[in-house]
């Protein structure tokens, strides 16, 4: 298996994206609105997807509720987003994250990327706004407890994003790199539910961005010294670590330079969610197979998702 997670173009599968993934053998796919339009047609092209990849290939989608949410009405639940649970009951948002589990795990889905750990600082950009559970570190992490349980009693497996957190950023990591100048002692706050919720069985996704306390000039998409000093080592993130979207307009160089870069620099894997097919080919003809590291991560998280 190589070491990308990438995108398809539209409801189903072409003869050429069929056979990129036989050739190449991505660890598995991620789909978005463009793919999804109703529960038989996402059931077809989940069913493609593994047939070219395997039974056991994961399948990705952006499921948080609110406006991060691909499965939509008619067909699915409009589900809240994250800050509507601030200061109620953990049981609500245990309960609205296995709805949401279940959902994608009916229609072939079982990778869902949730829940968001970053805080909801004001004056931030507004791309976390309401995605975020709270400002709080306590509240974050109490609630993305509950997510995280929520999603797991429904057989999918959680990614936490955006590791080591979006919130104090003034950019969207989507249209340019967001540079944070908050000093380590700010930080804190920040790591704080990703040290908390850290275990062996979880993912987690990279944040693009510029950490200047911790690294000054590589975002922590690709610093290996984010990554093992901060990642690995202070908040012991010990599962299996994805880049964000290696296609946001926050990295600059070549596809095959960046996946090199961000594999380079520590993680498990990269995510590129264009699915152009010129795009998804540069990355998989740059891409090496799953170290043996990540491959150990890899396995014990899927290990977990069958055994819930």
């Amino acid at each position: 298996m190589k070491a990308a997670i990438i995108g398809v173009a539209g409801l189903r599968l072409t003869v050429e994206e069929a056979a990129l993934l036989r050739r190449h053998k991505p660890l598995g796919v991620i789909l978005f609105a463009r793919n999804i339009a109703d529960p038989a047609q996402l059931r077809a092209l989940t069913h493609e997807i593994r047939e070219a990849l395997g039974h056991a290939a994961p399948i990705l989608v952006d499921q948080e509720g609110g406006r991060v949410a691909r499965l939509r009405p008619p067909h699915w639940r409009a589900h809240p987003p994250a800050a509507s649970f601030e200061n109620g009951p953990a049981s609500a948002a245990q309960a609205a994250a296995a709805a949401i589990g279940a959902e994608c795990r009916a229609v072939g889905l079982d990778v869902v990327c949730a829940p968001v750990l970053d805080l909801r600082l004001p004056e931030m950009h507004k791309v976390i706004g309401d995605r975020a559970f709270s400002a709080e570190p306590a509240e974050v992490t109490r609630l993305g407890g509950a997510w995280i349980a929520g999603l797991r009693q429904a057989g999918v497996q959680p990614v936490i994003k955006h590791i080591p957190g979006h919130g104090r950023a003034t950019l969207d990591s989507h249209e340019a790199l967001p540079v944070v100048t908050a000093s380590r002692g700010e930080l804190s706050a920040d790591l704080e539910p990703f040290r908390a919720l850290s275990s062996g069985d979880l993912w987690g996704m990279t944040a693009h961005i510029l950490y200047t306390a911790l690294d000054e000039s590589l975002c922590a998409t690709l610093s290996p010294g984010v990554i093992s000093g901060v990642i690995r080592g202070e908040i012991g993130f010990e599962g299996f670590l994805l880049s964000d979207d290696l296609g946001m307009k926050a990295l600059a160089g070549t596809l095959p330079e960046l996946t090199q870069a961000a594999l380079g620099a520590g993680c498990d894997a990269v995510l590129h969610c264009s699915g152009v097919f010129t795009e998804s080919l540069a990355v998989l003809e740059a891409c090496p197979g799953l170290s043996e590291s990540a491959l150990a991560r890899y396995a014990a998280s899927r290990s977990q998702k069958k055994a819930a």
